[in-house]
């Protein structure tokens, strides 16, 4: 096991304020579903007390949503993130990956792979298919999650309007992180980044030879892809940029701790990230036409939690004007989502998921659009609203800055 994870649960005494912020625990009521049981579980490991075959070790360990809500609540400043990625290390070594999720990862290991996989589910979720099958059952929920991806109809349709143009500040050059479910399913959040950044100052470059982030692997335990991964990607930004802007929770919180995979370069590489609504809330950012919209906020866990990333997203939506804007009740708990979690530990997920739903059923107002910034919390919670009948919306929210530039006219 890796030490460093393992010397980052030092510092727990098993107070017990991690309980009511992990959503496993909520869900089973079993202590060894939260992260105190968890540290139990995983320093018996490092001891030997515990085989790294033993199935319930391994159930309660992959049961964690990694959303790393406990952190913030542990008054000892216990780094469960780090100790949890150790362990699963560990038992990636000596049980191998589950199968399941070993074709899913597989998927993402070349650009050669993912690239049509992801490209022919857009082509299915533009046909309009998935959203007239969505529903609350296995397959339902998944094509909910496809028909999720696109999209928003509530945003209103641009109308043609006189070109204002930009006169920002020079801002510093940024290159886009693709990504991989970025670049396909959510391309037009792509673009609506790079326009966006654009319009409030800021030089947006692009650069060649990126990957998949390897994120999703390395919240598996296979260190050794999400090592390569992430180097092709060092190797891809060097000297191409000030800055390198990412706009998926995920890809941005795996990237800014890329220096524990690959040393001095990725050090350099994890100094220059930053998620988009940084970038944004730093420029002001610059107004643009209203949108006459409620909208409910909630955190990605990868953005609140893992980047510390809180107020820029919400200062971002707060200035468009005409949004009403709302931080959902909860909006720091996990919807369930977590990578590949949904679709390898599928009934925690929506067990996770409909404390989520049952928080937007409630609210008052209730929201026209929730609000967050990463591609797997945006499908979760899309399907469970469309599983739930709930006609509320999801959105990026470079989408409704965006949205509202170009009703005012700011883009050619």
């Amino acid at each position: 096991m890796n030490p460093d994870g393992l010397a980052a649960l030092d510092p727990c005494v098993h107070c017990g304020f991690c309980l009511q912020a992990c959503p496993t625990y909520l869900a089973t009521g079993d202590e060894s579903d939260s992260p105190r049981g968890r540290i139990v579980l995983m320093r018996a490991l490092a001891r030997g007390e515990i085989s790294p075959r033993d199935p319930a070790l391994r159930e309660h360990l992959d049961l964690c949503l990694g959303c790393l809500g406990c952190e913030p609540v542990c008054p000892a400043g216990v780094g469960y993130g780090h100790g949890l990625q150790a362990a699963r290390e560990r038992l990636a070594a000596a049980n191998g990956i589950p199968f399941r999720a070993r074709v899913l990862l597989a998927g993402f290991r070349r650009e050669s792979r993912w690239r049509p996989l992801l490209t022919a589910a857009r082509w299915l979720r533009d046909t309009g298919l998935p959203g007239r099958l969505a529903g609350s059952g296995r397959i339902g929920f998944g094509m909910g999650m496809l028909a999720a991806s696109g999209a928003s109809a509530v945003l209103p349709a641009p109308l043609p309007r006189p070109h204002s143009p930009a006169k920002p500040p020079h801002r510093p050059t940024v290159a886009l992180l693709t990504g991989c479910v970025m670049s396909t399913l959510f391309e037009r959040v792509n673009r609506a980044t790079s326009r966006v950044l654009e319009a409030n100052g800021y030089r947006v470059v692009e650069v060649s030879g990126q990957t998949c982030c390897g994120a999703l692997h390395e919240h598996a335990g296979d260190r050794e892809t999400a090592r390569d991964l992430l180097t092709r990607n060092a190797t891809a930004f060097a000297g191409r940029c000030d800055l390198i802007v990412v706009n998926s929770a995920g890809c941005g919180a795996h990237l800014r701790h890329a220096g524990r995979f690959d040393g001095k370069a990725g050090d350099e590489l994890a100094t220059r990230v930053r998620d988009v609504t940084e970038l944004l809330a730093d420029a002001g950012p610059r107004p643009g036409a209203p949108l006459p919209l409620q909208v409910a906020y909630d955190a990605p866990c990868h953005l609140e939690h893992a980047q510390s990333v809180r107020e820029p997203p919400l200062k971002v939506l707060a200035a468009i004007p005409g949004v009403q804007l709302h931080r959902l009740p909860g909006s720091d708990r996990c919807c369930g989502s977590a990578g590949i979690y949904s679709l390898i530990h599928p009934e925690m997920s929506r067990a996770v998921l409909d404390d989520k739903i049952r928080e937007i059923a409630r609210a008052n107002p209730r929201p026209d659009v929730v609000a967050t910034g990463n591609p797997g919390c945006l499908m979760q919670i899309g399907a469970g609203l469309r599983a739930a009948r709930l006609p509320v919306a999801v959105a990026h929210p470079v989408e409704l800055l965006d949205r509202s530039y170009q009703l005012a006219g700011h883009y050619d």
